[in-house]
C-alpha cells in the first residue's frame, strides 16, 4: 500500500488485522492497521462482531426479565450490571430499599469491582509475557467465585439483583468467606507490587506507553479508572452517592500521566479502596429484609401462592405482566468497575420496557484507541488495549 506522508514523501505501508478472533483482543473486536515496519501510521477500529442484541432484545420480556441480559454486558463483574439495572428501574418507583439491601448490594458491588480489576489486570501481565503476575491475581479471585456460587448458584452471569431488593439473602458463613477473600486479596496486592513496581520490562512496557490528557479524555467521554488515571478524581461513588457511599471511609484514586502502566496502577489501589469498604460494610450488615415491601414491585413469596388467592393473583400477575413502572423517561447512571454504566429508560406505563439504551464505559474508552496507538509499536497497542479493558459484551450490545 503506497501513500505519500504530510511531507510528500512516499511510504509503503503493509495493512494488518487484528482481530476479531485473537487471544490479546479479549474478545471479538477488531482494528485495521497500517505498518511502516512495526510502527502503526493509521488504525481503525470496527465493532460489532458480537451481535449481542442487547438493546432490542430487552424490549421483548418484563422489566424482571431484563436483569439476565445484563449480565452479559461486562460478564467480568455481572452482579454489578444487574444492580445499575434495578437501581434505574428503583429510581422510577421512587421507593427506599431496606438497610440491609444496601449494605449487601455495596458488598457484592465492590467484590466484584476486585474481580473485575483483578481479571484486567491480570490479562494485562499476560499479554506483556507475565504469568506470576497472572496467578498472583487469579487465586484470590478463584475465592471470590466461589462465594458467587454460594451466593447465587452462578460462577459467570449471576442475576443476583431484583427490582426492589435482590433475589435471596446472603447464606450462613458469608460473612467469614468474604473476609477470608479480602485477605487472600491483600496478600495478592503485596505479592503483585512486589513483582512489579520495580519491574524494568514491566515499566518499560507500560511507562509512556497509550498516554492521553484529561483533556481528551473527558472529550472522548471517558469515566471510571480510564479517566481517573488522567488525575480527574470522577467518581459517581463521591459525586453522586447513592447507597450510602459517602458514609464510608475510602478515597477516590487518581494517576498523573494517563498512560497504561498509570491505568493498571489506579485498578491495583482501587482494589485496595475496595477491601476497606468491604470491610466497613460487614460491621453494618445487620439482619433485616433484602426485599421491599410493596406490592407493585416485588413478586410475593412463593409459598403464599398455595396458601392465599391473592398471593396467587400477585405472584402470576407479577410473572407474567411484569413489573408496572411508572410513565416516563428516566437515566441512571452508576459507577460499574470500568467507569459509568447508565440505562436510559423509556416506560410507556405497561409491564414491558418500551426502550432501553446502555451507555456503557468500554464504548467511549475504545473510541480513542486508534490516537492511543498511532505512533507506536504493534506491541505496544496490545497493552494499550489490556490497560483499557475492553469488555466485548458492552461494545455491540
Amino acid at each position: 500500500m503506497i501513500v505519500r506522508d504530510s511531507n510528500g514523501e512516499t511510504l509503503d505501508l503493509m495493512p494488518l488485522n487484528v482481530g476479531p478472533s485473537h487471544p490479546a483482543t479479549h474478545g471479538c473486536l477488531r482494528f485495521m492497521a497500517a505498518m511502516d515496519g512495526e510502527t502503526i501510521v493509521a488504525s481503525v477500529e470496527e465493532i460489532g462482531y458480537l451481535h449481542r442484541g442487547f438493546e432490542k432484545m430487552v424490549e421483548r420480556g418484563t422489566w424482571q426479565q431484563v436483569v439476565p441480559y445484563t449480565d452479559r454486558l461486562n460478564y467480568c463483574s455481572a452482579i454489578m450490571n444487574n444492580i445499575a439495572f434495578c437501581r434505574a428501574v428503583e429510581s422510577m418507583f421512587g421507593v427506599e430499599l431496606p438497610e440491609r439491601c444496601k449494605v449487601l448490594r455495596v458488598i457484592v458491588n465492590e467484590l466484584s469491582r476486585i474481580n473485575d480489576h483483578f481479571v484486567c489486570v491480570a490479562a494485562a501481565f499476560q499479554d506483556l509475557g507475565g504469568t506470576t503476575p497472572f496467578m498472583y491475581a487469579f487465586n484470590p479471585r478463584e475465592e471470590i467465585m466461589c462465594i458467587w456460587e454460594k451466593l447465587t448458584g452462578a460462577r459467570l452471569t449471576n442475576s443476583y439483583a431484583r427490582i426492589g431488593g435482590l433475589s435471596r439473602d446472603a447464606y450462613d458463613g458469608f460473612e467469614q468467606d468474604v473476609l477470608a477473600a479480602l485477605d487472600s486479596t491483600e496478600k495478592a496486592l503485596k505479592d503483585l507490587h512486589a513483582c512489579l513496581d520495580r519491574n524494568r520490562i514491566f515499566l518499560d512496557r507500560t511507562v509512556g506507553i497509550g498516554k492521553i490528557s484529561a483533556e481528551k479524555a473527558i472529550s472522548y467521554g471517558w469515566t471510571g479508572p480510564c479517566l481517573r488515571a488522567c488525575g480527574v478524581a470522577a467518581d459517581l461513588r463521591k459525586d453522586e452517592p447513592y447507597y450510602d457511599y459517602e458514609t464510608y471511609d475510602w478515597e477516590v484514586v487518581v494517576g498523573t500521566q494517563g498512560d497504561c502502566n498509570d491505568r493498571l496502577q489506579v485498578r491495583l489501589a482501587e482494589i485496595e479502596e475496595s477491601v476497606k469498604i468491604v470491610r466497613q460494610a460487614l460491621k453494618r450488615l445487620a439482619p433485616g429484609p433484602v426485599d421491599i415491601v410493596d406490592p407493585r414491585i416485588r413478586v410475593p413469596a412463593h409459598k403464599l401462592a398455595y396458601q392465599d388467592m391473592e398471593g396467587l393473583i400477585g405472584r402470576f400477575k407479577s410473572v407474567y405482566e411484569g413489573v408496572r413502572v411508572p410513565e416516563g423517561e428516566f437515566y441512571s447512571g452508576s459507577e460499574c468497575a470500568n467507569g459509568e454504566l447508565g440505562f436510559t429508560i423509556v416506560s410507556d406505563g405497561s409491564g414491558h420496557p418500551y426502550r432501553i439504551k446502555v451507555r456503557p464505559p468500554c464504548l467511549t474508552q475504545f473510541a480513542a484507541f486508534h490516537e492511543l496507538v498511532e505512533g507506536g509499536q504493534l506491541a505496544d497497542s496490545m497493552a494499550v488495549l489490556s490497560g483499557l479493558n475492553i469488555i466485548a459484551g458492552e461494545l455491540d450490545r
